[in-house]
């Protein structure tokens, strides 16, 4: 195989890898929908109930941004994201077992690693932020620190990747 026909290959393997990821998450967004009673109403619920509120324990000159003024009372929400966070980052690491297999570049496995770490924390923190506490604002604090974890890994993984190769 030339550098060229290799090169075609690779892109053409992306491109069923990236039809299939989407492909998935519109399965899962479907199969939620389906299987939690009444989410449609639930997120209706949820946005409708959201007031400007101060943030708490911010300083001295308020903050306001939008919260629910109920944050317990939309559980159904929380769960249905909590369980998709779960499953798509689950879906994840099979879709990285498949970027090893038809060695994707490191780029796209780093990118990969990190969504991993983004979402199977965003599992965690629904489940102990807005399920269990009902803290909104810190909730959002730690979805912030979230992303930055998850691009620090990223780095990492393609700091690896480069040490490995010099």
């Amino acid at each position: 195989m030339t550098q060229q026909t290799t090169y075609h290959s690779r892109r053409h393997q992306e491109a069923i890898l990236s039809g299939v990821s989407v492909g998935v998450f519109l399965i899962l967004l479907g199969a939620i929908v389906i299987m939690t009673p009444n989410l449609i109403n639930a997120i209706v619920n949820f946005f409708n109930d959201f007031e400007i509120t101060a943030v708490p324990n911010i300083g001295n000159a308020p903050i306001y941004l939008p919260a629910p003024a109920h944050v317990a009372r939309h559980v159904a929400v929380y769960t249905a994201a909590r369980t998709f966070s779960l499953i798509w980052g689950s879906f994840l690491v099979l879709f990285l077992a498949s970027r090893f297999a038809i060695r994707s570049p490191p780029r796209r496995k780093a990118e990969n690693i990190g969504d991993i770490v983004f979402w199977f924390g965003a599992w965690y923190i629904i489940q102990t932020y807005l399920i269990d506490r009902a803290e909104w604002f810190v909730f959002w604090a730690i979805v912030i620190l979230l992303l930055g974890v998850s691009l620090v890994v990223r780095g990492i993984v393609l700091g690896a990747y480069w040490a490995a190769r010099h």
